[in-house]
């Protein structure tokens, strides 16, 4: 069984992958981002770096997902903390004209090697909040982020993920009122939610959350 978590910057993405593997008994595949040396310039000025920025993330993360197969095949179950096809929506935000043509016709190469998962797990949550959980957590190239860059990446995530999604089944979950690192029930909730639709025991088919 193979699920992603994917949201936003600031979500709580991997502090939700990492809490649920013991649960699961998965494997855990964490976005390798720290590593990226034009990643700090980037959030100082987007446009002289996006271009660099994408493409190192792209061939990272591609490299890093040719591992799901031999983990699937394995027979554990997997649980990452993001999906490839996440590059592509951030290149749409910071990209364009011939940069981001390039970019495609690199992302499209790579992405049909890839497998799906299972079910994708989109965690929303309000810009104001995000901005709170990014502080929060003082990461030092992102202590100047810019709030409308949030704002418009919150709005992309929403989109791409609203309506039918041709990709894996995607579970919505709204985090504004969850604190699963403090609060177990709501993490019991979270977990119950995937389980139940994904179809995998055990569930409750009842679960009240009272947020």
């Amino acid at each position: 069984m193979y699920i992603a978590i994917e949201g936003a910057i600031g979500v709580g993405k991997t502090t939700l992958s990492r809490l649920l593997s013991s649960r699961f008994q998965a494997d855990l595949l964490l976005e390798v981002f720290e590593e990226n040396p034009f990643l700090a310039d980037f959030y100082t000025d987007r446009d002289a770096y996006a271009f660099q920025t994408q493409i190192f993330f792209l061939l990272s993360r591609y490299h890093q997902q040719q591992e799901v197969p031999q983990a699937l095949e394995s027979g554990n179950n997997l649980i990452a903390d993001y999906t490839f096809e996440k590059d592509a929506l951030f290149a749409r935000l910071t990209l364009g004209g011939d940069e981001l043509d390039t970019y495609f016709s690199v992302h499209n190469a790579l992405a049909e090697k890839l497998p799906s998962p299972d079910l994708i797990v989109y965690l929303q949550a309000e810009t104001n909040i995000l901005m709170q959980r990014i502080a929060h957590r003082d990461r030092v190239y992102e202590r100047n982020m810019d709030q409308g860059y949030i704002e418009s990446l919150n709005d992309a995530y929403d989109e791409f993920y609203s309506g039918e999604h041709s990709g894996a089944p995607v579970l919505k979950i709204n985090t504004n009122q969850l604190n699963y690192v403090a609060n177990e029930k709501d993490l019991d909730w979270v977990e119950n939610r995937i389980r139940q639709t994904l179809k995998v025991g055990p569930y409750q088919t009842q679960f009240f959350h009272k947020g």
